[in-house]
């Protein structure tokens, strides 16, 4: 999808251009409802988006069919006024990796909350965000597909106030951007990071600082990259502890001291800034420790966190590893989804089966959990108590029931979902749903 670029607007006070909607996002709200999105009610076919987030319908009783997966308004409004203040309050600019929701409408919103620009991990996901105006991508993740390049060379050339910063973790990767640079004829160079690596068998990363410096004295020697700092993940630190991420996060301040010291960043022009990146969704906390901490360098630092997950939450995976379960005085993520499923077969008393499985519920971690039960009789909601999901088929849910449960063929089940990232790609079309059953909008992703 073709998009105007907006103009760049002054910097807020994380360094985030004020973003007030992306171009584009217009364009979602005149697509058709059709066969294409999952739940929607059958009698809005034909419908723009649009209208029938006008019509303000009620996710149980507007026509909507199961399963149907639910976004809570309010809790995404919370999560990304957390985030904000969360930011501003320990001194970082924000990059939300938007690979959790590949949402145009998402990102407008975090934009508009004080971010950045937003995370990607490979090039598809650019050129969404690219797509719908999107001014600042990290790309975390080494780029060495030479199709991708020439097409980030073209969006360089083509848009004065597109910035793009990507990975680079070895020599051979350095080499391989820069030819495919060269063949494309680009006249920007392409910002690199160079990517610590999180320890032994951990993922990506240059893993010593020999290593590091190697692919920084590559970018040095080429004309079509430009060093502007360091970056990695520290959710891939082996047997993580607190003391233990927060050592590499040390480590990793140190190699951009060490860098800078070295006069490495002498490509930067007046005023730009030093880059040092980190941050997932299970360990900020420590990014906002040690990142306090760094100590003055040549130049000023962007201090970038990443984390993603946050927007939606989750019922399982984050709900345990989130930093502010360690430090709840800064507030409290909220779960956002609920995937709504119905009873379709109870053959014994301590079995049911519901019509959402693994095409509808994330699994890759864990398994959705059973909350609430609206009856199919008259509507009335009770706690999910003696209600377990085991098992999830293709488009079934296991369930296992203790003896005198309430639970019957036509019920509706309400569940938590573990794991967002692998929650949004299942839907096209999410209802963003009011607490008191109103779907006031319907969030589109790009999987």
């Amino acid at each position: 999808m073709a998009a105007e670029r907006p103009a760049a607007g002054p910097a807020g006070p994380a360094g985030s251009p004020e973003v007030s909607e992306l171009a584009g996002l217009a364009g979602l709200t005149a697509e058709r409802v059709d066969h294409r999105f999952k739940a929607l009610p059958p009698d809005a076919a034909g419908l723009t988006v649009g209208e029938l987030a006008g019509q303000r319908r009620n996710l149980f009783t507007g026509g909507f069919t199961t399963p149907v997966l639910a976004l809570s308004a309010e809790s995404v409004a919370h999560n990304l006024a957390l985030l904000e203040t969360y930011a501003q309050r320990h001194g970082l600019a924000f990059a939300p990796h938007g690979k959790t929701s590949m949402s145009p409408q998402l990102f407008a919103r975090q934009l508009e909350h004080g971010a950045w620009g937003i995370t990607a991990a490979v090039p598809h996901q650019a050129r969404v965000y690219r797509a719908f105006g999107v001014r600042r991508i990290f790309l975390a993740n080494e780029l060495v597909d030479a199709v991708a390049l020439t097409w980030v060379a073209g969006e360089l050339d083509a848009d004065p106030d597109f910035r793009f910063v990507c990975y680079a973790d070895s020599v051979r990767g350095v080499e391989l951007m820069d030819e495919a640079l060269r063949a494309a004829g680009a006249s920007r160079p392409v910002d690199v990071v160079v990517e610590l690596g999180a320890g032994e068998g951990a993922r990506t990363g240059a893993r010593t600082d020999a290593d590091c410096a190697a692919v920084a004295d590559a970018v040095a020697a080429t004309g079509t990259l430009r060093l502007v700092g360091v970056a990695g993940y520290e959710g891939e630190v082996p047997e993580a502890t607190g003391e233990r991420v927060r050592q590499w996060l040390r480590r990793l301040v140190g190699l951009a001291a060490e860098f800078d010291a070295a006069g490495r960043f002498a490509a930067l022009d007046a005023g730009e800034r030093i880059v040092i990146s980190a941050g997932g969704s299970a360990w900020f906390d420590a990014v906002a420790d040690v990142f306090a901490d760094i100590p003055e360098l040549s130049r000023p630092v962007l201090k970038l966190l990443r984390s993603g997950a946050y927007v939606s939450h989750d019922d399982g995976h984050y709900r345990h590893l989130t930093p502010f379960n360690r430090v709840p005085e800064e507030g409290a993520l909220q779960p956002a989804f609920r995937l709504w499923a119905q009873v379709v077969s109870r053959p014994t008393a301590e079995q049911a089966f519901l019509n959402a499985g693994k095409r509808d519920a994330a699994y890759d971690l864990d398994l959705p959990r059973a909350q609430v039960v609206r009856s199919g009789r008259d509507g009335s909601v009770h706690a999910a108590s003696g209600i377990e999901i085991t098992g999830l088929s293709d488009q079934h849910a296991w369930v296992r029931t203790d003896e005198g449960a309430e639970l019957e063929v036509g019920d509706w089940v309400g569940m938590g979902l573990s794991h967002p990232c692998t929650s949004f790609d299942k839907w096209q079309l999410i209802p963003l749903v009011e607490e008191d059953g109103t779907v006031a909008d319907y969030i589109r992703t790009f999987f």
